[in-house]
């Protein structure tokens, strides 16, 4: 596949990169529940998902280099607030990469020329014929 072929603008290559951090389960539920409060420690996130704190981490980091969060520091601890006006942005944007490309005058359809058929000729036709009642 030629490299041309996935050339994506910045919109839409941050819309992959926010579908990506959305695609594993456990970055969607740690999303949600960041979403549902108004903050949030790593502590009590891996508490609450019971999964390592080094992958609850990297998970974290995942969403914040999306956008869909935001971190506060605080000595030693890390505080995750879901980012609202980001999320409604990257849905919007992730609207907008499926809308329908602006109408176009529509050409009625034509084969390619390789395989549009060729007007037969009429002296070949007429060889042929005298060839085929010899």
């Amino acid at each position: 596949m030629a490299t041309g072929d996935l050339h994506l603008d910045a919109t839409a290559l941050n819309a992959v990169r926010v579908a990506r951090a959305l695609g594993d389960p456990a970055r969607f539920r740690l999303l949600r529940e960041i979403a549902s409060r108004q903050e949030i420690s790593c502590a009590e996130l891996t508490s609450w998902i019971r999964l390592a704190q080094a992958t609850v981490s990297h998970h974290l980091r995942v969403l914040a280099d999306a956008g869909l969060i935001t971190v506060r520091k605080s000595g030693p601890f890390h505080f995750y607030l879901a980012a609202p006006e980001a999320i409604a942005g990257h849905a919007a944007a992730l609207s907008t990469a499926f809308d329908p490309p602006a109408a176009s005058p529509r050409r009625p359809h034509r084969r390619p020329t390789s395989q549009r058929r060729s007007q037969p000729d009429p002296k070949h036709h007429a060889a042929t014929f005298e060839r085929s009642n010899r």
